[in-house]
């Protein structure tokens, strides 16, 4: 196995500046000995495209009495939980899973008699909460949980994703009266009742690393080819197929780990696995999609890009660029509309309401509107969804696609769920950050049929809009439908409930339950982009998997959640959740895992309580003072002292909102200006005051990377090098803008834009583009370019 390794920026190694004396609002200054979590040990194993994970969080106790510990903290939203052990004074503890609200009260029992006892608990897919109580002074508790989950699977690419921090969320609404239900910084809310347990303190920057974080990777490709594996995030070392972060490192992102698996899957399958006991059990239908072909349909198409507080810093540099790729993909036969949004929806000005033909015209002034986007305000998402389905909402022959682009970091996510119901529209969702909240993102695709793309650093950019490109409202069938031939299906069992679209180097994954014998076959048919009918016939086979099965009922599970949320089925939802959630093994929102003690440790009574803070996540701009570079104070908090302080705004106008009962964001956090952001955003002139040589020197290294690209494409048909042409359009006007304008250096690269925006034939446009990128990007002035030099 060949590994690959991307190392933390300057600015993340440099990130071991003294912790500053004003603690801030939501912000916590302490010892690193005065915190209760001692340790984070993630332990995974892989196999072909199923992960099976321990994680293990010790807990330590340097009170003199007895303590409990809290720690939010997150998994990755499609894992299982299937069991929960705790560990102290050489005793192990299995815990028990059991509904919700009875597993708190043998919780609390056994606290108030002086037993240790844990409860692990779920508060959204992707966020945890642990306490563990009755820890003794001096004493180590460990508490390991077991998950079993599904690597995503495109392109020949396995990722396995698993975030180590709960990013700061933006929780809108009014406060509601009465104590919280939780011991987060923010204050529970009529649209986030439960804000308070989903917000945890934030340390400051620059704080000593809290933990000792360790993360090792077993690698058992299961026959499959294995070549490269890339850690994006975090660097780790490699022995065989085994691989480890190095000591050292911080949990302020997520570890993603890609695994070039080549072509794992070469046919359709379908795998039924049986039950133990009974006549029933779960299959799984994997589908490839078909062969490429031209999209015949036109699309109605609205774009909202997310620029609040937290998208600051490079997402917002990455999330521009997205979003101008997307846009660019568009055609003559689309429709479309862009919309920036923060606390306010700004649609793009000097074009008419509504959407608008995707004519050159049109589309430039978009991508235009797009690079002027900068962070501010707060995540006010309810309202530009609104907006952009009302517009989706008519008779349209065209194909109605949504696409927002964003970090997803929002408490509201059931309240979203719940006012925007499933319909005809398609739902794709960007998420950009090293801690994205991929859990709701995920959600929300599938309850639009669409496909979620995460991006979580500036090297990973290209790459990911490469698929962005290809996919985001191109789908290759749709309108899916399957049918049983002799197996048997269990009626309501189906996951996802909504198909989703097949698209280009995504294989169609759909599980269920069965009844009576494994024999039999699936037939999955749809409609191509061209209107044509096309099916396929998969013959069941038995095979002892029993992951599937687990699979399969988190699954489940998170389409009850979905439902409910949305205020589907009520009491009835949340049964069959728990009575699946208990049968199956597998932790839901409605469930918990308990563990108790059976001996007395300690004389009873409330212990003393610590709520374990997380670190800033990284890459966030927000969490330093105006100006200020990493490990600067956070703002002073409003007069009255208050814990919530509205997002992006001067302390004043902080204030103010909060006095009016405005939306908050939890930790004290104010945009931050940075320095340069890497080439790309100093080439597009972000940065004011930049020196020009600097500036033109990022501008080169951004012209290599695009006649690069334009070379390794040159054996591609000519329809997608026709794409690749036109997207190269939207780059270079971003590219060229700003304070590039009217730069005599950029001059080659001008006429370039406006060759290409002319058109002709395919052969002499793309031998142009590959010789000026080249020449600019080698610093090889042409003898038109010679008299910039001279006057120099």
């Amino acid at each position: 196995m060949t590994l690959s390794v991307t190392t933390m920026t300057p600015d993340e190694a440099a990130r071991v500046a003294a912790p500053v004396d004003e603690a801030g609002v939501g912000a916590l200054r302490t010892e690193r000995g005065n915190l209760p979590l001692d340790r984070l040990d993630v332990r995974a194993q892989i196999t072909g495209l199923v992960s099976r994970v321990q994680l293990t969080q010790e807990f330590v106790n340097v009170h003199d009495t007895a303590l409990e510990a809290t720690y939010v903290f997150p998994l990755p939203d499609r894992a299982a939980v299937t069991g929960m052990t705790m560990t102290a004074d050489g005793r192990v503890v299995e815990a028990e899973l059991r509904e919700r609200g009875a597993a708190r009260e043998e919780y609390d029992r056994a606290i108030a008699a002086g037993r240790r006892a844990s409860i692990a608990e779920e508060e959204r897919p992707d966020v945890f909460t642990m306490r563990v109580g009755n820890i003794l002074p001096g004493e180590r508790v460990a508490v390991a949980l077991r998950l079993v989950g599904p690597l995503s699977y495109e392109d020949g690419t396995a990722t396995f994703r698993f975030p180590l921090l709960v990013a700061p969320r933006y929780i809108p609404g009014t406060p509601m009266p009465g104590p919280s239900v939780g011991e987060g910084y923010a204050l529970d809310t009529d649209a986030v009742p439960d804000a308070s347990r989903i917000t945890p303190p934030v340390l400051l920057p620059g704080f000593p690393n809290p933990l000792r974080l360790s993360l090792d990777v077993d690698v058992d490709p299961a026959g499959l080819p294995l070549g490269e594996a890339r850690s994006s995030l975090h660097a780790v070392v490699t022995e065989g197929n085994r691989l480890s972060i190095k000591p050292g490192e911080r949990a302020d992102r997520d570890f993603v780990l890609r695994l070039a698996y080549g072509a794992p899957v070469e046919t359709s399958t379908a795998v039924c696995v049986a039950d133990d006991e009974g006549d029933e059990g779960t299959y799984q239908l994997t589908v490839l999609p078909p062969a490429d072909s031209r999209p015949t349909r036109g699309r109605d198409v609205v774009l909202l890009l997310d620029r609040s507080g937290s998208m600051g810093g490079w997402k917002m540099v990455a999330a521009r660029r997205a979003a101008a790729r997307i846009v660019d993909t568009l055609t003559a036969d689309d429709r479309f509309a862009v919309f920036t949004f923060d606390h306010e929806v700004q649609p793009v000005e000097g074009l008419p309401a509504g959407l608008v033909e995707a004519s050159d015209r049109h589309r430039f002034r978009a991508v235009e509107h797009l690079a002027r986007a900068d962070a501010r305000g707060g995540t006010e998402l309810l309202a530009p969804l609104r907006e952009g389905l009302a517009l989706l909402s008519g008779d349209s022959p065209r194909e109605p696609v949504l696409v927002l682009v964003t970090d997803g970091q929002v408490g509201n996510e059931d309240q979203i769920l719940h006012e925007i119901p499933p319909g005809r529209v398609r739902i794709h969702t960007v998420g950009i950050d090293r801690a994205v909240n991929a859990g709701f993102l995920g959600r929300l695709a599938a309850v639009g049929g669409g496909r979620c793309e995460l991006v979580e650093s500036e090297g990973r950019l290209d790459e990911a809009m490469e698929h962005i490109q290809r996919r985001v409202g191109t789908p290759l069938v749709t309108d899916l439908a399957i049918t049983a031939d002799g197996l048997t299906p269990v009626d309501g069992s189906r996951t996802p409930q909504r198909l989703p679209a097949l698209y280009p180097g995504v294989p169609l994954v759909v599980s269920g339950r069965y009844r009576g014998p494994a024999v039999g076959s699936l037939t999955v048919s749809g409609r191509t982009r061209d209107g044509k009918a096309w099916q396929t016939t998969v013959t069941a086979r038995e095979k002892e998997a029993e992951a599937v099965t687990a699979l399969w009922a988190r699954a489940r599970l998170r389409d009850l959640e979905d439902r409910y949320a949305a205020g589907s089925g009520g009491a009835d939802v949340e049964r069959e959740a728990v009575d699946t959630s208990l049968r199956f093994g597998v932790l839901c929102r409605f469930t918990a895992y308990v563990a108790v003690d059976s001996r007395v440790v300690t004389e009873g009574g409330q212990p003393h309580r610590v709520v374990q803070p997380v670190e800033p996540a990284s890459g966030w701009d927000m969490l330093t003072a105006p100006g200020a570079g990493p490990g600067a104070a956070p703002a002073p908090p409003p007069a009255g002292g208050m814990r919530l302080m509205a997002m992006g705004l001067p302390g004043p106008a902080r204030g103010a909102r909060m006095a009016a009962g405005a939306p908050s964001f939890g930790p004290a956090v104010a945009s931050a200006a940075g320095g340069v952001l890497g080439a790309i955003q100093g080439a597009v002139g972000m940065v004011t005051g930049a020196p020009r040589q600097s500036q033109l020197r990022d501008v080169r290294e951004v012209t290599a990377v695009e006649a690069r690209r334009l070379r390794e494409a040159a054996g591609l048909p000519e329809y997608e090098r026709r794409e690749l042409l036109a997207d190269l359009v939207s780059r270079l006007q971003a590219l060229l803008g700003g304070s590039c304008e009217g730069e005599d250096a950029y001059a080659s690269l001008r006429r370039l834009l406006a060759q290409l925006s002319a058109g002709g034939e395919l052969e002499p446009l793309w031998a142009e583009a590959v010789r000026v990128l080249e020449e600019f990007a080698a610093d090889r002035p042409s003898d038109r370019r010679r008299d910039f030099w001279k006057k120099s």
